[in-house]
Parts: structure tokens; sequence; C-alpha cells
């Protein structure tokens, strides 16, 4: 792998700086916060490390409303803060992607309070602008993902605005050149400060339909949802094919920059995996992307063979990075706990959830805290910060669970994460036995589980850049084949909390890996047990079960 190479396989470990860890005392989490801990991404194994925003905005959605690209919200720091984090990421091996926020902005950016003044002057179509209907109502039937109307009157151009999320997060006009060529500018200014590439944001938001038509319905039978974004086939206000073009300027813009990469953010829209695909597909698109999709759907043998199969239907074709847990879900050993309701995860399950997520064919985000194991949060209504949950609690609780604070010591106060009174979010009881100094002490731990396994991954090439080959397997079992040159490893989960029999001779000779940090148990699978084992190359059986896998 050449160095220009270095984000195939690649696991990135996402900060949310907000959460990470606060040196000022003023319950949120800064900069300075993230450089004190980067060893701890560093000691995890990661190769990357990503930061959601930063950047000066007024916090209505904490972030994602960007009114200024190019400097640092002083909650944070300041920009010599980034650039002393940026040198030390750098000498722990540690690469730098940012988020770049580029299909919205806030209301309070310059761009827009030029723009809402006048339909004439420089910046009047930077944003998207539509009058209204002839009885004063929105232009079309587009909704807002936040809910209600997707369009904000705006009383000083006698029009509409079009915001695909919060009326705070207005929709840049991406269709206009001028518009591209500053947010490519921005792109360069972070690019010169020496950062290592961009998590690009809500990608399928980029452009929309220029003729503005309505969504025709999506048609669903049964109950009304809570969320009413989901009434709608979405064919006019995202997933649009000229994005493609963009993505192609922001491809030439990285390769100016060699090593330097793009992570595209792919919705959970029908489509998705060829959506990233497509996004990713040879050497003018994205490097890499990942989708929700994953993480909008549930963990059984029925789901997670599915995601296999549908790995496996794409091929070689693009580069998919997966994520089971970000600041926008809830966390996946939460989501997909088995005893849902009734006990907490059981931790073996976390490992399960571990090994499966970073022997997928692509690169991995990993997002703090999940190798810690931290369970989503249970908020009181009181608690929550994410307008998003205010607006649909309690049919849904929001985005704040995910984001709760890292708790770094089991005995300090607030779990070591700030010497506040009071932190922005509340800090969980059961996080703060799960913290990183208890497992830290503890060899067992999940964390040192996670250590132990990209320790063992880095070295096995099939796991970094090899194909991926589903086998088939009696439930509850899952399991795939990577293939690399003439390395063939093969993987297998337990789905359930019991013991699983299954047949090893149908794999032909094998030698279990236990430097995976999962031992060979013979012809069975503990409960949510995992199993790495080497596959002699030229074994007849194991070719042929690679080959024809029966039942994909």
């Amino acid at each position: 792998m050449t160095n220009a190479d270095w984000w195939r396989g690649a696991v990135i470990y996402q900060i949310y700086p907000r959460s990470f860890l606060d040196t000022n005392g003023d319950g949120i989490g800064d900069l300075p916060g993230v450089t004190a801990r980067l060893d701890h991404a560093a000691r995890l194994g990661a190769d990357a490390i990503w930061l959601c925003p930063f950047f000066v905005s007024p916090q209505r959605d904490f972030g994602y409303d960007v009114a200024d690209h190019r400097d640092v919200d002083p909650l944070f720091g300041s920009l010599a803060d980034f650039d002393a984090l940026l040198a030390r990421a750098h000498g722990l091996g540690l690469k730098v992607l940012i988020d770049q926020v580029w299909s919205h902005s806030s209301v309070r950016h310059p761009w827009f309070l030029a723009s809402r003044a006048s339909r004439s002057g420089p910046h009047a179509d930077w944003y998207v602008w539509a009058d209204p209907a002839a009885d004063g109502t929105p232009p079309n039937n587009w909704l807002s993902v936040f809910g209600g109307a997707a369009w904000t009157c705006e009383p000083r151009r006698r029009q509409y605005y079009l915001h695909h999320f919060l009326s705070h997060q207005p929709a840049l006009n991406l269709h206009n050149p001028a518009v591209a060529d500053a947010m490519l500018e921005t792109g360069r200014f972070w690019l010169e400060r020496g950062v290592d590439g961009f998590r690009l944001d809500a990608v399928d938001f980029l452009l929309h339909d220029k003729a503005l038509r309505s969504n025709p319905p999506a048609q669903a039978a049964g109950a009304i949802p809570a969320k009413l974004f989901a009434m709608q086939l979405h064919r006019h206000d995202m997933l649009q094919p000229e994005a493609l073009g963009l993505l192609a300027r922001i491809r030439g813009l990285m390769n100016q920059y060699p090593g330097t990469v793009t992570l595209g953010e792919i919705s959970s829209q029908p489509g998705a995996y060829e959506r990233v695909a497509a996004c990713t597909r040879g050497s003018h698109r994205l490097h890499m992307a990942y989708t929700l999709r994953p993480l909008r759907g549930g963990f059984d043998v029925a789901a997670v063979s599915a995601l296999l199969r549908d790995l496996a239907a794409t091929g070689d074709d693009g580069w998919t990075c997966w994520s089971f847990s970000n600041h926008d879900v809830e966390r996946a050993v939460s989501r997909w706990n088995p005893r849902r309701g009734e006990a907490p995860p059981d931790p073996a399950f976390a490992r399960l959830l571990m090994a499966l997520l970073l022997s997928l064919r692509g690169s991995v985000c990993l997002y703090q805290g999940e190798e810690l194991g931290l369970p989503e949060a249970d908020l009181a209504e009181a608690d929550l910060r994410d307008p998003f949950g205010i607006a649909y609690w309690p049919e849904f609780p929001g985005r704040d669970g995910s984001r709760t604070p890292m708790p770094w010591a089991a005995a300090g106060r607030h779990g070591g994460f700030t010497t506040a009174e009071t932190p922005w979010l509340p800090m969980p009881r059961a996080h703060r036995v799960l913290a990183a100094d208890a497992q830290e002490a503890d060899p067992e731990s999940l964390l040192h589980a996670y250590r132990r396994f990209l320790r063992w991954r880095r070295g096995v090439p099939a796991l970094i850049r090899g194909a991926l080959h589903p086998v088939a397997l009696p439930e509850p079992l899952v399991g795939f084949v990577r293939t690399y040159d003439r390395q063939r490893v093969l993987a297998l989960f337990n789905l359930s909390g019991r013991p699983v029999g299954f047949d090893r001779t149908a794999f032909g000779r094998m030698a279990v890996r236990e430097a995976s940090g999962f031992a060979d148990t013979g012809a069975s699978l503990p409960p949510f047990g995992a199993l790495f084992a080497e596959l002699e190359p030229a074994d007849a059986a194991a070719a042929s079960l690679i080959a024809a896998p029966i039942g994909f």
C-alpha cells in the first residue's frame, strides 16, 4: 500500500469535540482537550481522526450551522489551538480529517445576510430562493428532515428560502458556480493549513432540482409516522445526479494535495449502497463514503445477511467506510442490544460488534466511546439540548443520548470530563464504570480487546484490502471470507446469546488466529462469539465455498 493509499482499510476515530474533554471549565469540550487526549486514539490503533465541526457558529445545531468556514469558534479555542492539535496528531502518526458542511450554512453567515437583503447583488442567488405560491404558501411540498416544511419565508426578499434541516440552516445554491468555487476555496484554506482530508456532510443534499418540482408521495401504508419526511419519495429535493460533477471538482482539488482524502456521508434513502459505489467509483469522485443505512436498521441474521449481500453485490466498485455508531444515531450497542428493555448489553455483544465492524470490506469509522462499549444515555426531557429531540420528544429522543461526555476517570468529577459544576450534557452513571482509566487497568476490558484486534488486523492484508465473499451458514451464524492475493481469512459470527455449533470440515484446513482476541473453541461458537482463521489457499473445499456461497 502506498502512502497515498493510506485510507484504504484505515480506521478513523470520530471525535465530537464538544463532548471529548473540557480544559477551561465551562462544561463544553474544546480543541485543547482533543489535543490532550489524542494519545488515546493513537494507542487504540487508529490511523486518523475525524473532527466534528469546531467552526464559528451560533450553535443552533451544535456547529453544523456554520457562520464562518475558516475560523474556530471561541467556544472551542482558536486557530492556534487547531494548529497545535494538528501538529500533535501528526507527531503521533495520526491523519486529521475535518468536517466540511457545504450543503448549507447558518442564517448568521455573512453570505446569507447579504443574500437575504436584496434580490440583486453579488450574493443574491447564493442560496435557494423561490417566490411563494399564488396563495402565499411555500413553493412546493418539500419537507425538512427535522419536521415541517423545508421552506421559510424571508420578508426582506418577499421570498421563501430552502432549508433541509433547521430553519436556521439555509441551503446553499451549489448550482451557482460562484458558490461551488467559494466552497472549494474554503477547502483549500484548510488543506494549506495541513489537514489530511474532509468528511463531507450530507452529500445527498448538495444539489436540488432546479425546477423545484414537488416530491411524489411514498404511498406507504399504515399509521402516519412521527417523522413526516418518510412520507415522500425524495426525487427532487435531494439525490440529484448532477452532484457527481460537483464531487469530481472536489476530487480535483484533493488531487492537488497528494495523500489527502474525502469521506462522504450518504443518506439512508433507498439505493444507499449503490450511491456509495457511484460516489466513490474510479479516480474522479470521492475516495470513500459511508451510509446511514445500516445505522437505521436492525441487527439480526436477516439484516446482517442482507448487508453482506449488498456489500458483495457492489464488488470491487467504489470504497465503503463502515460506521455502526456516530453523533447522529443511537449507540449501536444499545440500538442492537438483543436484550433491549430487559437488561444492559452483554459485554460479549460489544466485542461481536467490534469484530464484525473491523472485518468488513472497506475503511471504518469508530465513534468516541464505542471502544469503551458506552450504551446510549437515557436522558430526561429536561436534559435535552438537541432541537431535533426536543421537537419530537418522546416519540424520538433525539441525538443527545449518543453525545454525552466521554468518561475518562471512573472516580473523577463528571467522569473526568470537566471541572465545571454542570457539563453541557450529564454524565450517565452507567458510563462512569466504563471509564477509560478503569478499562485501562483491566486487561480483559473492551478497550484492550479493541487494541488487540486492531494490532492483529494491521498485519492481515486480507482484512485491510481484500474482497469479501459471504458464505452460507445455519442461523444464527453469519460469515464471510476475505481474500487478498493468496491469503484467505474466514470470519464467523454468532449473533445469538447461546452457543452454536458449525461444521468445521466445510471450510477445509484452517488455522485459527487467536491473536485476534477470539479463541479457538472447537466446532462451536460461544454466545456472541466470533472466530477468525486463515484457510489454506489451495484447499479445494475452501475454494468451492468461496466460489459458490450457497444461499447468497
